[in-house]
């Protein structure tokens, strides 16, 4: 059975595979390949620049040429190529030495050096700087774009209902009023936090040799600085961070900071997701109708909010992984184990995962429709949460326990707003203070959640 979207074991490359084709090229086996035949060059157009080493002489432009488009433009074909060494070598990174060895042969003076492709190298000298260059482009291409555009959509709800009242709720139970604007200003504050730790997580990466010492390099060339060169290479070239610590493998650290990070991010659009699917079934929000959309096989006036339900669920699914490898990554036996090598190749799923949730996520927002009626009869239908502010003057202004007479008054009970005014007007307080008293409503009951709404 050949693949396909229907044949596909995992609904990433299935059912969802439409929406994670950006994330193809960066994280698949090619995208792999293309990065690591990336590191293998641009090391040994630096071995090339190095002044200290007379046996590789700098290239011609012809040659640097060559290896950029190799670098540049990576071509499906070469990935195949790379496949079909692989076969006989058993050994992936080999099959990318070897394809370069056979490109190299183009031009008599990269044919003469080809022994220095991966010179002085151990295959996670390549892995762990490839894997670092596709979370980068994940990261910063795919990923983050997305999250600012979930942020984006959220704030424009905070905006556009930052006036709405709304009854909160605490523990389930009516509590002081807010505005709808102001509780989706919340969720964007929390987001923008976030993704601002994503963006400054730094991507490490090492070229250091087996056991992380430069034990090779210094046989060959003791009297180079392997160490600044390494940074050189790493920083300046690759434009990734230079660490200088490792054993054989660069110990993905940076990869459970980063994945922890993305969580956080998925935990708060999941506790939004969670939130707005109460809203809509407290009729707080409508959603709009799509032609031809079907709610139910069985029931023809169903709209489910199935936008949220599918991001929550694939952000649940992503977080599963991204918790895994954070607390797997860094864990390794003694200079070196390969159980990371088999988790690595997950790097792309998490995010895949998250792709899809915030595209339904910014599916569902794009259908929603406040319902103002709806929102104002909660309201009218709790002047018990005034107690809060009555209590609070009465506090002011010397009447002893006025929290009590409250609780008296409101606690597991209705109000209506007659009984609620027949109470202020029996308090010893400044008729000033009644008339403030008696303006206030539920729905006019929300303290600065407007200015808040709106500076978000």
């Amino acid at each position: 059975m050949q693949l396909s979207p229907l044949t596909a074991v995992s609904p990433v490359d299935g059912r969802y595979g439409s929406r994670t084709t950006s994330l193809r090229a960066i994280f698949s086996e090619y995208g792999l390949i293309r990065n690591r035949v990336h590191v293998e060059v641009r090391w040994l157009q630096r071995l090339a620049a190095h002044a200290q080493i007379s046996e590789v002489a700098p290239f011609s432009e012809q040659a640097n040429t060559l290896l950029n488009e190799l670098a540049e433009n990576f071509k499906i074909e070469h990935a195949e190529r790379v496949k079909e060494f692989e076969r006989t070598t058993n050994h992936d990174v080999k099959a990318v030495e070897y394809l370069l060895k056979e490109q190299a042969q183009q031009l008599p003076e990269l044919a003469k050096v080809s022994e220095f492709i991966h010179f002085a190298c151990t295959s996670e000298d390549i892995n762990n700087l490839s894997h670092a260059l596709m979370l980068r482009e994940g990261r910063d291409e795919v990923l983050l774009p997305l999250m600012r555009q979930v942020a984006d959509s959220i704030r424009q709800l905070a905006h556009e209902f930052a006036a709405v009242p709304m009854l909160s709720r605490t523990h389930g139970q009516p509590a002081s009023p807010t505005t709808l604007g102001k509780e989706m200003a919340n969720v964007v504050y929390r987001l923008e936090r976030q993704i601002a730790q994503i963006e400054q997580v730094p991507l490490l990466g090492k070229i250091n040799g087996a056991v992380g010492n430069y034990n090779a390099h210094l046989s060959a060339y003791p009297e180079i600085d392997w160490v600044a060169n390494a940074q050189e290479f790493i920083e300046g070239d690759l434009g990734l961070t230079f660490n200088p610590y490792t054993t054989q493998i660069e110990p993905h650290d940076y990869i459970a900071e980063l994945f922890d990070a993305i969580a956080r991010f998925n935990t708060i659009l999941l506790d939004f997701d969670r939130d707005v699917w109460g809203y809509i079934s407290l009729g707080y929000f409508k959603q709009k109708t799509v032609e031809g959309e079907i709610g139910s096989s069985t029931m023809p006036h169903k709209v489910n909010p199935i936008d949220f339900e599918n991001s929550e669920g694939n952000l649940g699914i992503a977080n599963a992984i991204f918790q895994h490898l954070a607390s797997k990554l860094p864990v390794s036996r003694w200079q070196r184990d390969l159980t990371d090598s088999t988790v690595l190749r997950n790097l792309g799923v998490g995010f895949a995962h998250s792709v899809i949730a915030y595209e339904a996520s910014l599916k569902g927002i794009s259908k929603l429709e406040v319902n103002a009626a709806s929102l104002a009869e909660d309201l009218d239908n709790c002047w018990e949460v005034l107690a809060e502010p009555v209590q609070t003057v009465m506090r002011r202004y010397g009447i002893e326990n006025p929290y009590e007479k409250l609780k008296d008054l409101t606690r597991g009970k209705g109000i209506t707003a007659q009984a609620l005014q027949e109470f202020i007007d029996t308090l010893e307080l400044p008729e000033s203070a009644k008339v403030e008293l008696r303006a206030l409503t539920p729905a006019n009951y929300i303290g600065n959640a407007i200015e808040q709404a709106k500076q978000v």
